[in-house]
């Protein structure tokens, strides 16, 4: 049986299942990304990838990009401040990468404000638009979901001046390096949601995703903001389920075959793996939940949920709540950094719940892990782009390695040609 609360998804009410985001908590259970330079207490990425202040980006378009269909969109060339991965040396220490990841992206002052933070980290984020935050609620019928009526949405729909704020954020992030992803479109959870998608629904709904990116010109009548400076269709790689259901049939969809990873459903902290159809698996991850003798989704509304069961809690809880998020992440961190070295995985969402202790949470966190050596803030982009540049039998031994688990003898011993 599955129970419902009302919710806040994105910043529109809807009815959430506690299956379908998993609510409750899981059971207990040139630079280069490798990074070759020496260890500073503050360093994130080399400085050389580092993307530049968010007052100082510099312009990475060229004289005359290549506009696409009706202008919305550009061929500006390669992203810019992206790190070129290397493979580790042998007995080399992999570093410890960081993923922040946001679901939805469609409020522009909490978009500012992350990009802000990813700057100051001197690394990058991933950002899953939904689609629908670029269409106006005047053109909602375009909108045509699978398995429900033409124009309808379960998050409902931004004003003209929110998809204007959200369409002018996603070009300086992506020139500040950051990977704009999916979230899709109508974020049906639940019974009658996207968990009884085909295939074919899951190709539609990303196609759909892709159009209204493609066209927000045509279909805002907006003429005071500039093309994005990407090919959404070539930017795409990548995305995060509504309520990381359906996975199984989004895997078969044609469209994702072009794609690279996947980071809907949930997992451990382990290094990733790939499906036989050679997507990476980046799930969210169980992590230690202080105060609890179980652990907790790697996501703020895994959290709020688990603490207050609403989006409106007590305020006087406020502060011990925000500790306790900030101190999940901490210890979701300490595990992997001490121990195996897996990637973080960390989802959230541009949501003022509890007051917005849980982006107060993310930001501290951030902060502290960044005081380590050998850190290093990344999108999925670029994690995927890491991990296809190692040697398989180097990935191998590092998914041998037990959650927590560090080697034996250290990386030096355990990094070694057999």
């Amino acid at each position: 049986m599955r129970t419902k609360i009302h919710a806040l998804v994105h910043g529109e009410p809807q009815m959430i299942s506690r299956r379908g985001i998993l609510l409750a908590a899981a059971a207990a259970g040139a630079g280069t990304l490798a990074g070759c330079g020496p260890a500073r207490r503050t360093v994130v990425a080399p400085a050389s990838s580092a993307p530049p202040a968010p007052s100082a980006r510099p312009a990475a378009s060229p004289a005359q990009p290549r506009l696409i269909g009706d202008g919305s969109t550009s061929d500006t060339g390669p992203q810019p401040h992206q790190p070129v991965a290397r493979a580790l040396a042998p007995g080399e220490e992999p570093p410890q990468f960081v993923v922040f990841s946001w679901d939805g992206s469609g409020r522009a002052d909490l978009f500012t404000r992350f990009r802000e933070l990813a700057a100051e980290l001197h690394g990058t984020m991933t950002f899953f638009l939904t689609g629908l935050y670029t269409l106006p609620k005047s053109k909602r019928m375009l909108y045509k979901p699978p398995r429900h009526p033409v124009g309808a949405s379960a998050i409902g729909w931004f004003s003209d001046r929110s998809v204007h704020g959200t369409i002018g954020q996603l070009g300086p992030a992506w020139l500040a390096g950051n990977e704009i992803g999916t979230h899709f479109n109508g974020h049906f959870c639940g019974p009658g949601g996207v968990e009884r998608w085909s295939p074919a629904d899951w190709d539609s709904e990303i196609d759909q995703a892709l159009s209204f990116v493609r066209n927000w010109r045509t279909n805002t009548g907006f003429t005071d903001l500039p093309p994005l400076p990407f090919d959404y269709a070539k930017e795409l790689i990548g995305g995060r389920t509504p309520c990381l259901e359906g996975q199984k049939n989004l895997l078969k969809a044609s469209r994702v075959r072009k794609w690279k990873y996947d980071s809907s459903g949930t997992g451990t902290q382990v290094w990733p793996r790939q499906w036989k159809n050679g997507l990476w698996q980046v799930p969210m991850q169980s992590i230690p939940f202080p105060g609890h003798s179980f652990e907790v989704i790697s996501m703020d509304y895994n959290i709020m949920f688990n603490q207050s069961k609403t989006p409106h809690g007590d305020p006087a809880m406020h502060p011990k709540w925000k500790a306790q998020a900030r101190d999940a992440y901490l210890a979701g961190f300490r595990r992997a950094y001490h121990g195996n070295r897996a990637p973080l995985i960390i989802g959230n969402h541009f949501e003022n719940w509890n007051r917005g202790i849980y982006m107060d949470a993310v930001s501290e966190a951030a902060r502290a892990m960044a005081q380590h050596p050998n850190v290093r803030f990344v999108s999925f982009r670029q994690l995927v782009a890491w991990l296809e540049a190692q040697n398989d039998a180097v990935l191998e031994r590092l998914r041998a390695l037990p959650v927590g688990r560090a080697p034996r003898g250290g990386w030096a011993e355990y990094l070694v040609p057999a």
